[in-house]
């Protein structure tokens, strides 16, 4: 059944939309498997089903391409973070983003966050909505961390900067990919060992 915001679409607008997604997974894909400078417009125009030509008329780079991809990924995060249920404590919230991100990571839908030499961090620094996004989340992160370190269910000797970079950088470790590659866990199981080392370290005192 069509969202709401579907039915207010015209026909046009709907299929644009539509194709627009699917240019969008497409982005997704490729920048997990193989990074930002390494994705060619053509495999992306590929991997749609589209000519290059198409593809230019809904992006008109590649960086507004991937700005545009990690600007979704942002959503959807929020998206996930702002479902849970209201009950959990913030070291739960926490933990749920963090396991949501890994899986799908694990299922080849999570692009890597860009790298500091990577070009693509130049164009999303002069993308809007790119940048308010992560505002947004980097802020409703940071206050369950606070609120996770008053209850000392996260150390408070950490800089909240560290633990929320080092929740982030889980999205596209690549621990994860050499344990699936692996093929002796199951992707759930990956995933709660993730988890397990990211909050609770390696130690036996847990």
């Amino acid at each position: 059944m069509p969202s709401a915001v579907q039915r207010k679409l015209s026909f046009k607008q709907q299929q644009l939309r539509f194709r627009e997604d699917a240019i969008l997974d497409a982005v997704n894909r490729l920048l997990s498997l193989k990074g930002f400078d390494l994705m060619t417009m053509d495999e992306v125009a590929s991997e749609v089903g589209i000519s290059k030509a198409s593809l230019y008329k809904h992006f008109e780079s590649k960086e507004e391409l991937a700005a545009a991809s990690m600007t979704r990924l942002i959503d959807d995060t929020l998206a996930v973070a702002h479902d849970l249920d209201k009950g959990l404590s913030p070291i739960q919230r926490l933990k749920a983003v963090m396991r949501w991100a890994v899986t799908t990571h694990l299922a080849g839908s999570m692009p890597s966050l860009p790298s500091t030499r990577s070009t693509i961090q130049h164009a999303l620094i002069g993308y809007a909505p790119y940048a308010e996004r992560v505002s947004e989340l980097t802020e409703l992160l940071g206050g369950w961390i606070l609120l996770a370190q008053e209850t000392r269910d996260l150390s408070p000797d950490l800089p909240g900067e560290v633990i929320l970079y080092t929740i982030y950088a889980r999205s596209c470790d690549p621990v994860s990919d050499f344990l699936k590659n692996g093929g002796a866990f199951t992707d759930d199981e990956i995933v709660g060992y993730v988890e397990r080392t990211c909050f609770d370290g390696m130690t036996g005192s847990h």
